[in-house]
């Protein structure tokens, strides 16, 4: 059976560019890709697959594509001794084309450089700061303890035991990556032998097991900015776990959480409080001095003031760390009910209730309405 001309396999024309061709390649590789077509189709897709690998080998290389260019198949037979047969140069720029789009279809896209070791990045840390609302309202400079990796002291960051030294993986031979062949590609992992470090370690170190690294508590100064919220992180770059293989640390990040206030509650940039008032102040009204973060301030009660009377005090919150102002306290009025009466302080009640009452609903309007309200439902 005749071979079918690759500048068709790929479906572009004679002057495609190298790019137009990398293009038409990966796209018949992705459709055509053995893992992507099971059944009675996988024959027919793999097939193809190899027959667009084949078209893309030649296609790829200047030099066999000038071939095939003026001779046709003869040109690149690798029977022939021609100047574009295949035996003369491996597979030219088809390992890198196909590297890319095995990465495309397995998610690995990531490779060492000129086959050297894998190098991989630290792993976060996290750190609970528990701090107060007047802390967070003004911030704070504050000092943590948290883990840190320093040389072994016994065999400076060698990882092996004094007198001895690591060897060369002899399974990657010290690049940290195998090659896996599963039927005709093959498929580049790190090495399970030496973890990708390229290294064995025949006698460990017995301080650090081999690590090199032993795990100590430093200090780190933290500053807290004013305005910070419960829930929020800071991130101290390059204070998490150590990489491996020579990569760069983690990073920390220190989530703060906001103790519980005696007075206040937090809403964004406001403060909410509960003002408790007797019913005598809420009743006749007067001054009464209410709590601040920055210290008292007074409130007017008017005469009448009714239980949960909301009191905004403009500017008297927390100024948030991206607010241009600061948010208002809210007070909110309980007024209190007196207990444990003297026998007089009851009389003296009972007679102000008779008078009251005697005074109709402009004493009490909430209760005159819910009483007609009464009325319209029973009746």
């Amino acid at each position: 059976m005749s071979k079918r001309d690759f500048y068709e396999v790929l479906g572009v024309a004679k002057n495609a560019s190298d790019e137009e061709i990398k293009k038409a390649y990966r796209k018949l590789a992705m459709k055509f890709h053995p893992d992507r077509n099971q059944g009675d189709a996988a024959k027919e897709a793999e097939v193809k697959f190899k027959e667009g690998k084949e078209a893309y080998e030649m296609l790829s290389d200047p030099q066999k594509r000038a071939a095939y260019d003026q001779y046709g198949h003869a040109g690149v037979d690798p029977n022939m001794r021609g100047p574009g047969g295949a035996g003369a140069e491996g597979f030219g720029g088809f390992g890198e084309a196909f590297g890319d789009i095995f990465g495309d279809i397995f998610g690995q896209a990531r490779r060492g450089g000129g086959g050297g070791r894998q190098v991989y990045r630290g792993n976060d840390l996290s750190y609970a700061m528990e701090i107060t609302l007047e802390e967070a309202a003004s911030g704070k400079d504050a000092q943590i303890r948290i883990p840190s990796w320093d040389d072994c002291d016994t065999c400076h960051g060698t990882g092996a035991k004094p007198g001895t030294s690591a060897q060369t993986c002899s399974t990657c031979h010290g690049s940290g990556q195998v090659q896996m062949r599963q039927g005709f590609f093959s498929v580049q992992q790190t090495c399970p032998h030496c973890r990708g470090s390229g290294k064995i370690i025949p006698d460990p170190c017995t301080s650090c097991h081999g690590q090199g690294k032993i795990k100590r508590q430093k200090t780190l100064e933290v500053k807290i900015p004013a305005g910070i919220d419960d829930g929020m992180r800071i991130r101290s770059s390059g204070n998490g776990e150590p990489g491996t293989n020579g990569g760069p640390p983690g990073d920390l990040f220190i989530e703060i959480r906001t103790k519980k206030h005696d007075i206040f509650e937090r809403d964004g940039d406001d403060l909410h409080c509960s003002v408790p008032i007797s019913f005598t102040t809420a009743a006749l009204g007067g001054e009464i001095a209410v709590p601040t973060l920055a210290g008292e301030a007074a409130i007017d009660i008017p005469e009448g003031t009714q239980n949960d009377k909301q009191f905004r005090l403009r500017g008297k919150g927390v100024k948030g760390l991206r607010s241009s102002f600061p948010g208002d306290l809210y007070c909110h009025i309980t007024i209190e009910t007196p207990v444990k009466l003297t026998e007089h302080q009851r009389k003296l009640l009972k007679e102000l209730d008779e008078s009251l009452k005697k005074g109709g609903a402009k004493h009490s309007p909430a209760e005159g309405g819910w009483t007609d309200k009464l009325r319209k439902f029973f009746n």
